[in-house]
């Protein structure tokens, strides 16, 4: 007990004495935050007040006591949090540049190869190329509009599941249907329920599981020894992973080999594009013009089909629960589609028309984003926020989700009002990747700004107005519509929701 004393005094005294060297050496401070534990940092203030999953509540009374930019430290590392609007389009698109990085891999990113992929990559030109590469294949607008037919499929295929299984939370259906759609993306192939069914629990079991090793973070030398137990498992869930989406990366490598010969039955339900065959080009010069690896392949489509699947999915399900709970608004989305589209059924183009079915989109992702903070930033070289100090090693946080409630913005910012998006409105023309003015960032912002933007706006434009044509969303009887939040990979519905269907007739 007593050499353990000296060593948490000796690493206090030392703590204490970098931090006011740091004070006179003419450099700004860091930005405020509460007082901290050497070594173990606000562990201590966390574990009393929240757990680091639902972080939130402590950091809006952190805000109302220091201000817009404040200091938390989550193991020997500062995390720096910004609920500012302005000061983060400051940051992230004024600073495009400097504030572009992501943070030094902790242990689990190391351990499970996290920045093999484009969202945790480095600022340089590794990231660069990947994402290059994603904009300009699969999401580039010709080539999204090559999977129209596979749009239309899916939106059968969830109609279909929803009437099979009208007791069930409608997001288990949201996830399927979407899971089909980035597949197919993804593969170029459209795989039956068994074998989607099979990726779907692979990636979600794996991601929900690898959450667990945050606390490899903190004191990763001893910690990656406690908790070797949770390696293992997360290594054989890594392993299981690969087993599922390796043959179908295989497969669609035959099926390129044999492209220019005549195509048997089998090949007729394959798309002649998917994000495989992109990466399967790809050569990295840095390293001698390489190809991508096995492992690399496979943790660039598990990206793929994770960053499009639960965001959208969880944003579809948000703005359906609102329009359960406003029959009004749910209404007005159902007269907008039958007075453009009439008894024909429903075209992506058609949506573009809808001027009131994009006001419900953009009100649904302001008051309730899908991530609540933008992914972690990190500076290339030392930089400032708002007068404070951001060091090379910091974690930069940007709070989405608290943006988009400023009341010198939206009037009633806590109200589902999806008008303030039309004529004469607060929102009126508001640019959601924040170049010209942060209002609301739920696909973040500057240079590291979600990739997939566009292609999420098609998905939950066709989608909604897809299900408000087929169905008539009414309350469960003697349910009211519980909008309490709960995180998971993002935020979720507390209470999932639960819908009474009817078919519409079509004029």
């Amino acid at each position: 007990m007593v050499i353990w004393f000296l060593i948490l005094l000796s690493l206090f005294l030392a703590t204490t004495i970098l931090l006011l060297f740091h004070a006179k050496d003419g450099k700004p401070p860091l930005p405020p935050g509460p007082p901290f534990v050497p070594l173990f940092g606000n562990l201590l203030l966390l574990r009393r007040s929240v757990s680091l999953q639902n972080i939130e509540p402590l950091l809006r009374s952190l805000h109302a006591r220091y201000g817009p930019v404040i200091t938390l430290r989550i193991g020997s590392r500062p995390s720096i949090f910004v609920a500012d609007r302005a000061l983060a389009h400051r940051t992230l698109v004024s600073n495009g540049a400097l504030f572009s990085d992501r943070p030094v891999p902790g242990a689990a990113t190391r351990l499970f190869s996290v920045g093999r992929v484009i969202n945790s990559a480095r600022y340089g030109p590794r990231w660069r190329l990947l994402r290059r590469n994603l904009i300009s294949e699969i999401l580039q607008p010709s080539h999204v509009k090559v999977f129209s037919p596979g749009r239309r499929w899916v939106a059968g295929v969830l109609a279909d599941r929803l009437r099979a299984h009208p007791d069930d939370p409608v997001v288990e259906s949201f996830q399927f249907a979407m899971f089909c759609l980035l597949v197919l993306m993804c593969f170029g192939e459209k795989l039956d329920e068994e074998a989607i069914k099979k990726v779907e629990i692979a990636q979600r079991e794996f991601l929900l599981y690898v959450t667990k090793l945050n606390v490899l973070s903190i004191l990763p030398t001893i910690s990656i020894f406690v908790f070797r137990n949770r390696i293992k498992t997360a290594m054989e869930l890594q392993r299981r992973r690969k087993e599922v989406l390796l043959p179908l990366i295989q497969a669609r490598i035959e099926f390129k080999k044999r492209k220019s010969e005549e195509k048997s039955g089998e090949d007729k339900e394959r798309f002649l594009q998917s994000y495989v065959d992109s990466l399967l080009e790809i050569r990295i010069p840095e390293e001698g013009g390489r190809e991508l690896t096995e492992d690399e392949i496979v943790a660039l489509c598990s990206e793929f089909l994770n960053a499009g699947t639960d965001t959208t999915s969880t944003a579809l399900q948000w703005i359906m629960a609102n329009l359960v709970k406003n029959q009004e608004i749910q209404q007005r989305v159902a007269q907008e589609i039958e007075s453009v589209v009439g008894e024909r059924d429903i075209e992506e183009e058609d949506t573009e028309k809808m001027n009131f079915l994009k006001a419900v989109i953009l009100e649904g992702l302001r008051r309730h984003p899908p991530g609540h903070f933008v992914l972690p930033h990190a500076v290339t070289e030392e930089a400032e926020i708002g007068g404070y100090r951001v060091p090379k090693e910091a974690t930069v946080n940007f709070m989405v989700a608290e943006m988009a409630l400023d009341e010198e913005v939206w009037k009633e910012p806590t109200e589902f009002k999806p008008e303030r998006f039309l004529e004469g409105g607060e929102g009126e023309g508001v640019d959601v990747t924040g170049s010209r003015e942060i209002k609301m960032m739920p696909f973040g912002a500057g240079r590291r700004i979600c990739p997939g933007l566009g292609l999420a706006m098609l998905h939950l434009q066709f989608f909604v107005a897809s299900l408000v044509r087929e169905f008539e969303w009414l309350p469960v009887e003697g349910k009211e519509v519980d909008l309490a939040e709960k995180p998971e990979f993002t935020v979720v519905m507390k209470n999932p929701l639960r819908a009474h269907l009817v078919p519409r007739t079509k004029a």
